[in-house]
């Protein structure tokens, strides 16, 4: 399932595409309830249809499946009082993104109503529910932007704690504060400017604050290894030229998807013979160009193959961004494939939740290339790194040290 907006390679990071399965979607009757329940104080002011029409927007399917109940049960919603806010915000810890909106807009025509009522919303509800930090990320968000239009002074006075926030927009918030306090040392002390500039890039996730936090402390003479901090996969083995001629390489079941040997030799595109070859990106956004051990070449596939030692098994994300066609697989599985060329490669542009097992697990990556020439599809690439769910990098116990050249200039 995709949603949200796509991210610039080198700009700013907005809501990645996130691949989820179905299965990661679905809430159970009984996980819903428990969830709307776990506010029953708040409920036990509320009329006793109230959890119905909430589970009746919780239960919209796709392709609109129960839409008609759930704009019924919006509709009754929006007329409740400030003590809605609350069970409203908790129940969009189980709703799918079409639900999540409705009971957010939900939220927002009630805070309205009770403002231009010249009533109050309920400030210690809504800090009490910010600093939850197991709740979801935009409800909270959406809970500290409420808590700002009525209390700023009180807003304002939580930012600080969101510096290892899980909820990124928030940690943002903190990020900018730290950097704020930095840029105000630079004339005074350039250590201490230095010390909240690095606090400030440990806690960032996004990358338009990265960049400028990076460009600030190379300019104070400290070193910044961009590829660690975002956990980007710089050491591969790739192969190819394969076959792409007429786009029909996309679904040709080439060697490298049977079987992993790296001292192998195969037959490739025409009467070329090809073997796997050593490559180490010196990108510092961690881009595998095939065109460099490979020359540049159109209308051919090639394969990246990389073992990732995992300290500890757990959850985790493969981020990806190619603007070629392309398939991974992740300890032989194939998780997702996009059957589209040169549409943008962004980082965080596909997010894809793994389970990464303790120990090796394998990656590998097909990209084709198609017959286009124009200058702008020259690119055979694409960039791979995993982490949390936050976006902090989980780093393998193999990873060599980076050696990356200086970042070029942004055009």
């Amino acid at each position: 399932m995709l949603f949200g907006n796509q991210r610039a390679r080198k700009g700013e990071l907005s809501s990645p595409a996130r691949f989820v399965s179905f299965a990661l979607m679905k809430r159970t009757a009984s996980t819903i309830v428990a969830i709307l329940f776990s506010a029953s104080a708040s409920f036990a002011e509320l009329p006793d249809s109230f959890a119905d029409n909430i589970a009746a927007i919780q239960a919209i399917g796709s392709e609109g499946a129960g839409n008609k109940e759930a704009t019924t049960a919006w509709q009754a919603i929006a007329k409740a009082d400030g003590e809605a806010i609350l069970p409203l915000l908790q129940a969009m810890e189980a709703a799918s993104p079409v639900s999540k909106n409705m009971l957010r807009s939900a939220v927002e025509v009630i805070s309205e109503n009770e403002l231009a009522a010249g009533k109050k919303l309920p400030v210690d509800s809504l800090g009490t529910f910010v600093l939850n930090t197991s709740g979801s990320p935009q409800a909270r968000r959406f809970a500290f932007d409420l808590l700002s239009q009525v209390d700023s002074a009180g807003a304002r006075k939580l930012v600080p704690g969101f510096i290892n926030d899980p909820a990124v927009s928030l940690r943002r918030e903190a990020v900018t504060g730290v950097m704020i306090a930095g840029k105000a040392q630079l004339e005074k002390d350039k250590d201490a400017a230095a010390k909240l500039y690095r606090e400030a890039l440990n806690a960032a996730r996004d990358v338009d604050q990265i960049d400028e936090i990076t460009k600030t402390l190379r300019e104070l003479g400290q070193e910044v290894n961009l590829p660690k901090h975002f956990g980007f996969l710089m050491d591969w083995k790739l192969i190819g030229p394969f076959d792409n001629s007429e786009r029909a390489g996309y679904d040709t079941v080439f060697p490298p998807e049977n079987e992993i040997k790296l001292d192998a030799t195969y037959d490739g595109k025409g009467t070329a013979k090809v073997k796997w070859v050593a490559f180490t990106s010196a990108d510092e956004y961690g881009m595998i160009d095939f065109n460099k051990p490979f020359t540049s070449m159109k209308e051919v596939v090639g394969y990246a193959h990389t073992e990732f030692e995992a300290a500890e098994a757990g959850p985790a994300e493969l981020r990806l961004g190619c603007k070629n066609a392309w398939k991974i697989w992740f300890n032989g599985e194939l998780i997702f494939a996009r059957d589209e060329y040169h549409r943008g490669a962004r980082i965080d542009q596909y997010i894809l939740p793994i389970r990464l097992s303790k120990g090796t697990n394998t990656i590998l990556v097909k990209a084709c290339q198609n017959e286009t020439d124009e200058s702008w599809t020259v690119q055979w690439e694409f960039q791979l790194r995993i982490c949390d769910s936050t976006g902090t990098a989980i780093l393998a116990t193999n990873r060599k040290k980076a050696v990356v050249a200086p970042p070029a200039k942004k055009k």
